[in-house]
């Protein structure tokens, strides 16, 4: 890369992130080509009480980018022999219950395990991320399932507490702390000195930014409780990640065996191609392959980009929870990409032409639904368990979810349906859904899920109905309920990082009363809370 190169990039990077700048959290850029850092860019505020600005040294917890470190520790333990990624996880966590019986190693580092994500089941108990929550309860959480998302390997599906076990694995093995074996493994012969494992929250951090969330037109700090494992517990900065993403190319530490094996991607069981390699999403953008992860914490989010047919890496990092990391990151690499002559992104239709598609839609096979909205200018969103994301076209004229761990896309069927294509080539049609539904009436009384060690009781409050909820750790919890269809239902649930829903259907007996509703969120499929009996009039 020239000088001049050099300066036309770092001009470009200084204009994406200028909305940052000032007295607000902010987010700090750092791109790596050719055994350089050639930019690394800063916006905004590491802590808005001191006034403490964002610069080369600033940390941040990087979340799920944790993930890909967590699969290298344990493919060097498979290279040194200690472990067969093949065998079942359960062969060195016996108290994994027996519904796990076929789940192996490969399949929690793949997303292909089936394994409900250890946050989603706390949070059917009604425990939020900033609730006080121990790695014992989330370990407890996980054992108590007696039924899987799917079959393993037949699906892909996120699932933090496939890290988590992964992260627990390498210390059963080791017999010392995750955060030990990376270091020696890893941080230390990579000279990633700003890099650590951080389980306890309270532990002060050098050069660690706060983290903050948009709240009443300002910020407040993000609140943390969930104890942080294999699955999201590092600290990290550009610099070090900068050294992560040129290690990629020099194939030093781990060796190469163990860094082809983290972006090797295999198929389902049903032949079908997947998305992710083993704590890595390998895909591509603009015809080009890409390596990367993202990472999303109360106040933090990250973007760790590689492009290794340029020889280029992006990071972003920030911590302003109203920030994107991920579309900062594509758009610098677009600034990269535009000087290759790579196929360019295809554009959304007219406005005119979307809005017809705008609507809520219903899987009559599994109660799933999304909403599909339509600006004035333009701009698509699609909104699945509560999570907007603003769509973008594919190659082949779908509206998806751009540049995500989740695969979703869709496309008219007609004038009131779409074709939702989904992971494994899983593909169906979704009904629109019309207007003027009402809340099942007989829908009060108390529900109960072992697996979630949760009771849920519906109750009417005016005119509506709403859920309050008796989890392990919570207690008193109340989410209102929103009507779908006939048996659909929605539940509301409000949380730190967005207002969620819960695809909720009514399952009935033969005789026609309610027996059971069945919960769907967005990483755990099919829980089954039964119907207790009503309690004697006294």
């Amino acid at each position: 890369m020239t000088d001049l190169d050099r300066r036309a990039l770092v001009n470009r990077i200084d204009r994406l992130i200028e909305p940052w700048n000032g007295r607000l959290p902010g987010i700090t850029v750092g791109v790596v080509q050719g055994g350089e850092l050639v930019a690394h860019r800063h916006a905004g505020l590491a802590s808005l009480e001191l006034g403490v600005p964002i610069g080369p040294e600033t940390c941040f917890r990087i979340a799920s980018v944790s993930k890909q470190f967590t699969c290298a520790a344990v493919l060097i333990l498979a290279a040194r022999g200690a472990l067969d990624i093949d065998a079942p996880a359960r062969a060195v966590l016996p108290e994994l219950p027996e519904a796990y019986a076929a789940v192996t190693v490969a399949h929690l580092m793949q997303n292909t395990s089936g394994i409900r994500d250890m946050l989603e089941i706390q949070r059917q108990g009604g425990a939020d991320l900033g609730t006080a929550v121990s790695a014992e309860n989330l370990f407890e959480g996980i054992c108590r399932q007696r039924t899987l998302n799917f079959a393993p390997g037949t699906r892909y599906l996120y699932s933090n507490s496939a890290f988590f076990l992964l992260g627990l694995i390498v210390e059963r093995l080791t017999g010392r702390k995750l955060e030990t074996v990376l270091e020696e493994e890893i941080f230390g012969p990579l000279g990633m000195t700003s890099t650590r494992h951080t389980p306890d929250l309270w532990v002060p951090i050098p050069n660690l930014a706060t983290g903050y969330l948009a709240k009443d037109g300002g910020f407040v700090r993000a609140p943390h409780g969930f104890a942080l494992g294999g699955e999201g517990g590092l600290v990290s900065c550009v610099g070090d990640l900068a050294l992560w993403a040129r290690n990629a190319v020099l194939r030093r530490c781990p060796d190469g065996g163990v860094l082809d094996a983290l972006e090797k991607k295999v198929p389902f069981t049903n032949g079908h191609p997947s998305i992710y390699g083993r704590g890595l999403l390998v895909a591509s953008y603009r015809g080009v392959p890409t390596v990367a992860h993202g990472g999303l914490w109360p106040g933090y989010r990250t973007e760790f980009l590689r492009a290794p047919s340029l020889d280029a890496a992006v990071i972003a990092i920030s911590n302003n929870g109203a920030a994107d990391p991920n579309l900062t990151a594509h758009r610098v690499l677009d600034v990269l990409l535009d000087r290759t002559g790579a196929v360019k992104l295809p554009k959304l239709p007219p406005a005119a032409e979307l809005a017809p598609i705008a609507g809520r839609y219903l899987d009559a096979e599994t109660g799933a639904t999304v909403d599909v909205s339509v600006s004035e200018e333009g701009v698509a969103t699609l909104k699945v368990n509560g999570l907007p994301s603003t769509a973008e076209a594919t190659q082949d004229g779908r509206l998806a979810i751009p540049r995500s761990s989740t695969v979703f896309s869709l496309r008219a069927k007609g004038p009131d349906a779409v074709e939702v294509t989904l992971d494994a080539g899983t593909v169906s049609v979704w009904r629109r859904v019309p207007e003027g539904a009402a809340l099942p009436a007989d829908l009060p009384g108390t529900y109960a899920s072992e697996e979630m060690a949760s009771r849920w009781v519906i109750e009417r409050n005016g005119e509506g109905m709403r859920v309050r909820v008796t989890g392990p750790v919570v207690r008193g919890a109340r989410w209102e309920i929103e009507p779908v269809a006939e048996n659909d239902v929605r539940v509301q649930v409000p949380g730190t990082l967005m207002r969620g829903w819960l695809d909720v259907r009514v399952e009935r007996g033969a005789d026609g009363a309610i027996a059971a509703l069945v919960v769907n969120g967005g990483r755990a499929k099919r829980v089954r809370f039964a119907r207790l009996p009503d309690a004697p009039a006294s």
